[in-house]
């Protein structure tokens, strides 16, 4: 019997029963499966929310009779299949977890279902009130219009070592300087310990990491006019800090990491301090995968000296393919809802999700005492900026100008300055 099943039965199995009750006596989920014989398959990143998704997937056939097939794949793989099929209009997928960074491209090419009548009609019934504004508008809308809806939002944060750092006598870094100095103070070779680690690998990578960094140094990929300003003298400068924790303070190989082999050298205790997305946060308590259980704090991230403090904000939006017939739109809409409603939701985030959006998330008891960094979360979305790494149409071959640029600098190759003022021709180029 799945979970859903269970609810109906117990008023005393979870504390979801009762919203998920009420939640199927006033929307469509309480007819008898309105959607029996409705297949949907979705396209899902391969982030901790992917297994989630298909662990769900009985339960939403329980509540409407549909089948939902996940697909769960890598970013590269995730891009090219989802766009050949786009492109291809070949209809192998209903739904597709879209990178808040492809919503331009997602509008101009008209990849997905304009989602904003929808968002409006079932506005209550979605409880956007609920829902961080920094999230609604970064994780799905483009223009104004919701391209995706939100679904799986990540703060970006600083993740770091409590008695590495209690050892020194170091408070955690609140700016860029100060982290830096942590960073040289905490390595040593001698000890296969290092003070930092963040993406090196060429491609979207390092590009997207070293973006999160420009801006807390008061760097910005876009000027005030919308135009590329990749090679400004504060990106240059911050290009010239990553450079420098890169050669004095990372684990050897770094150049070559990306998200995952960034994780991993935290977890096994050979870095004392990331900066990473929140969605990681929870595997650090995790003695299957960790080795510094019990060692790790979670911090807003540290922003550069006179910079006001403006986190990065992240994650996914859920896209319809906009040439799925309209029966099938409607039954993709019908799970977004589902999956982002209050109760399925928390499930989601206690299945180990990660995907904390919802305002009243910060505080579910439940909640908390699973994850004690929610008001960290809280306070980034607060103060939260998703358009650090812009979204717009030409933002995926910005990506891999600076892709290539940052990891020259970083390989020795060329000095910041030089590599960024070939970006910036290229980038104009663009425009």
């Amino acid at each position: 019997m799945t979970k859903i099943a269970n609810f109906r039965l117990s008023k005393t199995t979870s504390v979801l029963g009762a919203s998920l009750l009420a939640l199927l006596a006033t929307t469509a989920y309480g007819q008898d499966k309105p959607l029996a014989g409705v297949t949907l398959t979705l396209a899902s990143q391969n982030d901790q929310f992917g297994a989630v998704l298909a662990k769900l997937a009985p339960e939403f056939k329980e509540a409407t009779g549909a089948d939902l097939k996940v697909e769960i794949m890598d970013y590269g793989t995730l891009l090219t299949k989802t766009t050949a099929d786009f492109v291809g209009d070949t209809k192998g997928y209903d739904l597709v977890t879209m990178d808040i960074v492809w919503a331009g491209a997602y509008a101009e090419n008209q990849y997905s279902v304009d989602l904003t009548d929808w968002v409006k009609r079932d506005a209550a019934e979605l409880e956007l009130d609920d829902i961080y504004p920094v999230i609604l508008e970064s994780l799905g809308q483009y223009d104004g219009k919701y391209v995706a809806f939100p679904f799986a939002a990540y703060a970006n944060v600083l993740a770091y070592r409590k008695d590495l750092f209690e050892a020194a006598g170091l408070d955690v870094p609140k700016t860029m300087e100060e982290m830096v100095a942590d960073a040289k103070t905490l390595t040593d070779p001698a000890k296969n310990q290092y003070g930092f680690v963040a993406n090196g690998q060429m491609g979207a990578a390092v590009a997207q990491d070293w973006m999160q960094y420009n801006s807390q140094m008061g760097g910005s990929i876009l000027g005030a006019d919308g135009m590329p300003a990749l090679n400004s003298p504060e990106n240059v400068k911050s290009l010239a800090v990553y450079k420098e924790l890169f050669a004095d303070t990372a684990p050897p190989g770094a150049i070559e990491y990306d998200w995952g082999g960034r994780e991993e050298s935290f977890r096994q205790g050979i870095a004392a301090m990331m900066q990473t997305w929140s969605v990681g946060a929870p595997g650090y308590s995790d003695p299957a995968i960790s080795n510094v259980v019990g060692k790790v704090g979670i911090a807003t991230a540290p922003v550069g000296e006179g910079v006001a403090p403006e986190y990065g904000v992240g994650g996914w939006g859920m896209a319809i393919n906009a040439d799925v017939d309209a029966k099938q739109q409607e039954a993709a809409w019908t799970f977004i809802k589902w999956l982002v409603s209050k109760p399925i939701h928390k499930e989601f985030n206690l299945d180990g999700a990660g995907s904390f959006m919802r305002i009243s998330q910060m505080t579910d008891p439940d909640l908390l005492a699973k994850f004690d960094f929610l008001p960290v979360i809280a306070t980034t979305y607060e103060n939260g900026n998703g358009d650090y790494r812009p979204r717009i149409p030409e933002y995926p071959e910005i990506q891999d100008i600076l892709g290539s640029a940052v990891n020259a600098v970083l390989s020795g190759a060329v000095e910041p300055q030089a590599a960024l003022d070939e970006a910036q021709a290229k980038a104009e180029e663009l425009f």
